[in-house]
């Protein structure tokens, strides 16, 4: 049978990875794959109320400080920017100033304390905004920093879209070994068709060998666990999740900024995430990730 592992603790996945040193994924080497995930999810979000974002599933990440790229909003926790209705989460970026420096507000909701999680399948279905300075992502960033800063403790972009280049998708992870400012980041751009006009599902599978990412079910992106250490790999601790709607910013506002395109928003559908399943244990509930 299988065992459901991670999740708030390593468990036997630490003292897996420690006899095993994972230098080779399973399935490269030609073996059955020693990794699955669960049919149900352990956390999810599917937005079928009305009102502000669950406040047992999210907070908010307050404030206008460019956010370390520059960016150009200030970001709120009022119902204009964030607010759940058919069946929708909806982020919007206004232009509205704040101050002198921001000229846009949005928001940027976090599960961090509410939803931390080590290993498994996350799945968003989400529209993509539209116009030129927008930058949407739904990602993750590590709960407890066990390794440092940023980007010691590593960054999962399960996926960026910049509105200066509509319906080009990218999934990326960043480390202290690979992040984008040293140019090393690892990641990999889809063009995927109506990002802006339709739904479509995002997810990463995240296990002990490697992240790998997937667009509508089809493989976008893959990183594996080289073996050498928390430079390359600190992706052996908790992580929580992000969904936010930046303006501007080093990348985002690249060519600028089109205020005519404002008000901009992004719609999640659904967040769910499901447990990482080891191959041939007995099955066990997974640890509280609170």
């Amino acid at each position: 049978m299988d065992r459901i592992v991670g999740f708030g603790r390593a468990g036997l996945l630490g003292t897996w990875l420690a006899l095993a040193g994972v230098a080779v994924p399973a399935a490269e080497a030609g073996a059955a794959p020693r990794w699955s995930f669960g049919q149900t999810p352990v956390w999810q979000d599917e937005f079928d109320y009305e009102g502000a974002p669950d406040p047992g599933k999210w907070g908010y990440d307050l404030g206008g400080d460019g956010w370390g790229n520059n960016e150009l909003q200030y970001y709120t926790d009022k119902p204009a920017n964030a607010f759940v209705g058919d069946g929708l989460l909806t982020i919007v970026a206004h232009r509205q100033r704040v101050n002198r420096r921001n000229d846009y507000t949005s928001a940027r909701l976090v599960s961090r304390g509410k939803g931390d999680f080590l290993y498994g399948r996350i799945e968003f279905r989400a529209r993509l905004p539209v116009g030129r300075g927008t930058w949407g992502a739904l990602w993750m960033l590590p709960t407890d920093n066990r390794y440092g800063g940023w980007p010691r403790s590593g960054e999962i972009d399960i996926m960026e879209h910049v509105g200066h280049d509509p319906g080009r998708v990218h999934v990326t992870v960043h480390t202290q070994a690979y992040n984008h400012k040293v140019g090393t980041q690892r990641g990999q751009a889809t063009l995927v068709e109506g990002a802006s006009q339709s739904f479509h599902r995002y997810r990463v599978d995240w296990t002990p060998e490697r992240i790998e990412g997937f667009i509508d079910d089809a493989p976008a992106f893959a990183f594996a666990n080289e073996g050498t250490g928390p430079d390359a790999w600190p992706f052996d601790q908790r992580f929580h999740l992000l969904m936010n709607l930046a303006v501007g910013g080093d990348w985002g506002g690249a060519e600028g900024v089109d205020a005519a395109a404002f008000p901009a928003w992004m719609e999640v559908d659904y967040v769910r995430v499901y447990p990482l399943v080891e191959s041939g244990q007995e099955p066990a509930t997974p640890a509280s990730a609170r």
